[in-house]
Parts: C-alpha cells; sequence; structure tokens
C-alpha cells in the first residue's frame, strides 16, 4: 500500500542569474514498510526532492512549480503554512543531514524535544519526561536522563543523530525522510544507526524515503532504488536488479565506482553533473556517458517501462533490448 506519492515534481529557484530548474518532473513512490533508497551525485536534486515533501521550500527564492505530493489522500502542495504544520512532524517526519547544525545549540535537549509535544501533542507537554527517556533509552543512548538535561555540544555527533532520530520519532509518523543520516560520523556508528533505522521500520511499519552517497548502505536498507540525475529519475527498480541488472549508464557507471570493484586501480566518472544554468537539449549524461547513441545529443529521453518493477530513462531501450 503506497504511503507516499510524487507525481511530475517540478521545483524551480529564482537566483542573480535567473531561473534554475532543480526537480524536473520526479515520479516516486514509497509504500508502508518499505525503504525507497535516493542515490545520484550532489546536484542531482535529491534534497530538493525531500523539501519540497516537507513544505520546506523558501518561498522567497523557490517555488513549487507544479505536481502532486499525494499523502493519506491528500496533495501537500496544496496546504496551506498551518495545515503543513500539523502534518510535518506528525505524520510526516525528517532526519535531516547534519545534526551539529540541526539542533539549537543553546537550548537543551529536553526542551528541543518538548517542542515536538507542544505543537502536536499540547496534552503531553507537561509530563513527557518520562516519555522522552523510555523513547532514547529504546534508541540506545545511554544515561538517556541525562542526556535530556545536556546542550548538543555536550553529545558527540552519533547521539546528536540519534537525538534526531529521536525527534522524528516521537509522534510515530508514517512516513520518514532519511537524508544522508550517516554523513559524518564513524563506520561504527552508522552501523548503529542503520540498524535503528531498521528497527523503526520493523516496529512502526512507516515507509522510509533514505537518501545517501553510500551504496553498501542501499544494498543493506532499501528494497527499492531510485537514481536521480540534474533533476530527474533515470532509473528505478528493486534492490536485486540494481545491484545484479543496473540497466542505465550511470547507474552502471555508479556501481563501477565502488570501492568494492577495485582492480589494481579505482574508476571514476569524468565530467560533473551539468549545470543547471546550462541549456541541455538532450540527455544531461551525453557528455560522461560511454554508450551514448547520436540521438541522446540532441533529445531528452523519455521514462520506459521494462518490466513491472524496472523503469529506465535511456534511448537504447526504446525496442526492448540494449545492455
Amino acid at each position: 500500500m503506497s504511503v507516499l506519492e510524487v507525481k511530475n515534481l517540478k521545483v524551480s529557484f529564482h537566483t542573480v542569474m535567473g531561473k534554475v530548474e532543480a526537480v524536473k518532473g520526479v515520479n516516486l513512490q514509497v509504500n508502508s514498510g518499505e525503504v525507497l533508497g535516493i542515490i545520484g551525485e550532489s546536484g542531482s536534486g535529491k534534497s530538493v526532492t525531500s523539501l519540497a515533501i516537507m513544505g520546506l521550500i523558501n518561498s522567497a527564492t523557490g517555488l513549487v512549480e507544479s505536481g502532486e505530493i499525494l499523502f493519506e489522500g491528500r496533495n501537500l502542495i496544496n496546504l496551506n503554512e498551518k495545515e503543513m504544520c500539523k502534518v510535518r512532524g506528525d505524520k510526516i517526519s525528517m532526519i535531516f543531514q547534519e545534526p551539529m547544525t540541526s539542533l539549537n545549540p543553546v537550548v537543551t535537549i529536553y526542551k528541543q524535544l518538548r517542542e515536538v509535544y507542544k505543537i502536536h501533542r499540547p496534552n503531553k507537554k507537561n509530563n513527557c519526561k518520562d516519555e522522552l527517556v523510555e523513547l532514547l533509552t529504546k534508541l540506545n543512548i545511554p544515561d538517556a536522563k541525562g542526556v535530556l538535561n545536556k546542550y548538543p555540544f555536550e553529545l558527540s555527533g552519533g547521539l546528536k543523530q540519534r537525538i534526531m532520530i529521536a525527534m522524528a520519532m516521537i509522534c510515530k509518523p508514517s512516513f520518514i525522510i532519511a537524508d544522508e543520516p550517516t554523513t559524518a560520523l564513524d563506520v561504527t556508528t552508522q552501523s548503529e544507526i542503520i540498524n535503528l533505522l531498521k528497527q523503526i521500520k520493523e516496529e512502526s511499519n512507516s515507509g522510509i524515503m533514505l537518501i545517501t552517497h553510500d551504496l553498501g548502505i542501499i544494498a543493506e536498507m532499501a528494497q527499492r532504488v531510485a537514481v536521480m540525475y540534474y533533476g530527474k529519475v533515470v532509473e528505478e527498480c528493486s534492490i536485486n536488479d540494481f545491484f545484479d541488472n543496473a540497466r542505465h549508464p550511470y547507474s552502471q557507471d555508479l556501481l563501477g565506482a565502488m570501492p568494492e570493484n577495485f582492480n589494481g586501480r579505482f574508476k571514476s566518472i569524468e565530467g560533473n553533473v551539468p549545470n543547471l544554468y546550462e541549456d541541455i537539449k538532450g540527455c544531461p549524461y551525453y557528455k560522461r556517458c560511454k554508450k551514448r547513441i547520436q540521438k541522446c545529443e540532441n533529445s531528452q529521453p523519455p521514462m520506459m517501462d521494462l518490466n513491472d518493477n524496472h523503469r529506465v530513462r535511456c534511448f537504447r531501450y526504446e525496442k526492448g533490448d540494449g545492455k
């Protein structure tokens, strides 16, 4: 059962150099109890898509131009800020990329977590401490009662990330966005955070959108994968299809650049993601693609269905073949 569906989402920003389109018609679906992994290089539109879902695009410079974000039968794009505030942090939560900068350094952990109760569970705001201690203990935070009285700068990066997860879990949301939740953490702490996310998914049956550059985390956590490039989804498939039979040249190049594929020399993808100000007529990956054909230079490929669970945006599969 689908918990969230994104249809033809387009997001643009107005800058001093003109208007740029950061998300160019994204379609995504996340089911209950499922982890959808979102991967792609920086500048692919992953975080902008997640901010649009949360209703956090800065209205002074950004605009959701078109599309639908369907959650529990409602299009979130049509909600005003007051209505969105009732959804954000309650039914939908987000674990932000940088816990070091997401928490207020001059406010105690208890007051920051209590803020969620004040907004979404006001009847519990004055007697929520025991519930918070229980939640932090469940997230493997030692001396949970003592941590509540500390400030963020007194905690390690791993503990701060656990606090962010606790903040996201207070209202038991049905959909969670985890935007690179293991960034800047050591390997051991990364493993602990991944295990916590697994535990949350299994216990609450929440749908999770996991944004990360780490394909190892994708392999361990996700059931499906969406590969983004230059503001579009270029491939979407099951986790097994992605690692065993990725079809888009960009997906294949990402897999080839994994350290596990070291054969005497590490591989890399030449070039960079195109500048958003560039006027690209053809496939955005054309200049970097080793399997390009002439048609790719001047025409943008549509998304093609290879089977019920595998879609790819590449001209090589127009006739049902291509490798």
